[in-house]
Order: C-alpha cells, then sequence, then structure tokens
C-alpha cells in the first residue's frame, strides 16, 4: 500500500486516537493534529458545549467544516470519533490521508467512556453506548484503508501494529 502524504485515524472516543496518534507522529516524523482540539480552539467552545448550546446535527456541520478546512501534509490526524458521519469530510481526507481505524470491542470500550456527556461525544439523546457503536461501526469499516484490532493492546503495540500495517 502507498502511503498518502497524510495519516488520519479514525474509530470510536476513547479508543486512543490522540494517544497512538502522538507517537506514531513521533515516530514517522509528523506533525500531530488533533480535530476535536482545532474544533475546540476554532469554536472557542468544548465539544460539549458546542452541542449542548448548537445541537448535534450543527455540531456535525461544524466539524465537517473544519475537516474540509484541512490543508496539510505530513501530519498525523486524529478526528473525532463522529466524522464518519459526513461523506463529503471523508472524501476529503481521504484525498491526502491514509485512513486507520483504530477498532476496540464493545466491552472494552463501554469500559472507557463512562462519560459521553462531559466527553462531548455525538450521540443522540437516549442512545446509549451500545448504539452508538452498531451504528458507528459499519462506517469506520467503509471508510478506513487500514484496520487496526486494539484490543487490550498498549498504545505502543497499536502504533507497532500500525507499522507494520504501513510497510
Amino acid at each position: 500500500m502507498k502511503i498518502k502524504n497524510n495519516l488520519a485515524l479514525i474509530g470510536m472516543p476513547a479508543v486512543g486516537k490522540s494517544t497512538v496518534g502522538v507517537l506514531l507522529a513521533k515516530k514517522m516524523g509528523f506533525a500531530f493534529l488533533d480535530t476535536d482540539l482545532l474544533i475546540q480552539t476554532r469554536e472557542k467552545m468544548t465539544l460539549a458545549q458546542i452541542i449542548s448550546q448548537k445541537g448535534l446535527e450543527r455540531f456535525l456541520e461544524i466539524e465537517e467544516s473544519h475537516l474540509l478546512s484541512l490543508d496539510c501534509s505530513q501530519h498525523l490526524i486524529a478526528t473525532g470519533g463522529s466524522v464518519i458521519y459526513k461523506e463529503k469530510a471523508m472524501a476529503h481526507l481521504a484525498q491526502t490521508a491514509t485512513i486507520i481505524y483504530l477498532c476496540v470491542d464493545l466491552d472494552i470500550l463501554a469500559d472507557r467512556l463512562s462519560d459521553v456527556i462531559e466527553r462531548g461525544v455525538a450521540i443522540d439523546p437516549g442512545k446509549g453506548i451500545d448504539d452508538l457503536y452498531k451504528e458507528r461501526t459499519p462506517l469506520y469499516d467503509k471508510f478506513c484503508d487500514i484496520k487496526i484490532v486494539c484490543g487490550v493492546k498498549t498504545p505502543s503495540q497499536v502504533v507497532t501494529a500500525i507499522e507494520k500495517n504501513l510497510r
């Protein structure tokens, strides 16, 4: 597989995209970009505040617009878990990035992700983590170039698995 100018990590919240992203960026000599932090900085609000004040659909539109504005090279991009809801944003990302899906089982995810509201997870009211998992998993599979099953691997082990897949 030919690696594109950037690498992008997708996956559920709390799967380790930011942690793994920083480690992988250092190893590859890439700059690191976390789109959640980019959104918060540009909007001057936390993700949770944006969702609370503007609503879920508007948040997804804001996320999409910031993703569409990305014009970078030699970056490791850690995306928000909801990025896969917008086809146009994913198509833009796929033009310059090899997309890597970090996957964990639902039971591991449920242990890690207890604070969906505070964390600013894009989830419809009344839905749980299991609903979100079932809804998003096929989309992550659809958009990824590489799928890494993380299981209980440490971040360093996930980085090693990604490097093997990139060779």
